[in-house]
């Protein structure tokens, strides 16, 4: 009686086990890749191709291709091969060129490249030229400001100043001052529109101006509470009073070092005889073009953030009754911000960005 072919065994070592159990489990294996595994597993039991096939609702040809791909290839044969898909339709040179043009010109009529422009430029599609920004990073709708310091004493101070976050002195303040000048009281000029689930709050573009305001600020670098004084206008006049302000609350036998910058209201004769008579006090100034060396700037973003930019008033009375609030509620649980840079690893940083920008042509 004829037999047919002989189907050759299949043995799995203990590892071949192991993975086809594996990836039979595993939720991200795919559905065919499973179901070549559940195959070979059955074929491994010692069930022929068509046992196999009708356990699992195949014809025993599949069974059979995947046996005989198995016994050739062990594990790796279950996986699909590469296909060849389309020839590729963008060069190398391509990529070059759009990627030189994006970082080295500039179209006719316009400050930066679109990915419109671009691909009508060097003949690609949008799309195209999208995926090229993408996988170089090119982000030419978007920029940055910057600045770097002229001030010749930068590197002392700005190790005179993180010293003093970092390692302050023993029985004394250290308080960060400065004001945020021309405050506007704005009305918008139509009533907001609240949030509701699917649509943001909305406000007119345009307002109403009903006047200005000026903030004094300092803060206490330890405890991260904050004193301060909202004046009409911002002269040295009034920067004296809030340092009365300041020496009035701050304990006698302590010596107070003011962080401050180089703002021409701080350095006038009358702020410099108060300072001549209040020996206690010492000024750090920040190196011109560095107010971020300033930690008290980072509170007045936070009220920004928080009070000012999307309130509403109509009058500098209920600006400054704002800001006051948002003081009280600041120094009802103050947290302080944590200068954690070292003065090296700022001038490091400079440094490599000078480097990088120093051949840049500009």
């Amino acid at each position: 009686m004829r037999t047919g072919r002989p189907i050759p065994p299949l043995t799995l070592t203990v590892e071949e086990r192991e993975t086809l159990e594996h990836w039979i489990r595993r939720a991200k294996t795919g559905q065919a890749l499973a179901q070549r595994c559940r195959v070979i597993v059955g074929c491994a039991a010692g069930k022929s191709n068509a046992v196999v096939a009708a356990e699992m609702g195949l014809c025993p040809q599949t069974v059979g291709k995947w046996r005989a791909r198995f016994l050739e290839q062990r594990l790796e044969g279950l996986l699909d091969e590469p296909r060849p898909g389309a020839p590729r339709k963008i060069t190398d040179a391509d990529v070059e060129r759009a990627v030189t043009m994006t970082l080295e010109t500039m179209p006719d009529g316009a400050t930066h490249w679109s990915t419109r422009s671009l691909a009508r430029k060097v003949g690609l599609s949008q799309s195209a030229v999208s995926r090229i920004w993408r996988a170089f990073a090119l982000q030419p709708h978007r920029t940055e400001s910057f600045k770097l310091s002229t001030d010749p004493l930068f590197i002392e101070k700005v190790r005179d100043i993180v010293g003093l976050y970092m390692n302050p002195p023993d029985r004394a303040l250290v308080l960060c001052v400065d004001e945020k000048s021309q405050i506007q009281a704005l009305d918008r000029t139509q009533p907001l529109l609240p949030m509701r689930p699917g649509q943001v709050e909305r406000r007119t573009h345009d307002y109403s101006r009903h006047g200005t305001t000026s903030l004094f600020a300092a803060l206490n670098v330890k405890t991260g509470q904050v004193l301060a004084a909202c004046q009409r206008r911002h002269r040295s006049v009034e920067f004296r009073k809030f340092l009365d302000q300041v020496d009035a609350v701050t304990p006698r036998d302590m010596d107070v070092h003011i962080v401050m910058d180089n703002y021409a209201t701080h350095k006038t004769s009358l702020v410099r005889n108060w300072l001549a008579c209040h020996p206690r006090y010492h000024v750090h100034f920040t190196p011109t073009g560095s107010s971020w060396l300033n930690l008290v700037e980072r509170w007045f973003a936070a009220l920004t953030e928080k009070q000012l930019r999307r309130s509403v008033h109509r009058s500098t009375r209920e600006l400054e009754a704002a800001i006051y609030r948002y003081l009280e509620s600041t120094n009802d649980n103050p947290k302080p911000f944590i200068w954690t840079t070292t003065a090296d690893q700022i001038l490091a940083s400079i440094t490599r960005f000078c480097q990088l920008i120093s051949d840049s042509g500009h």
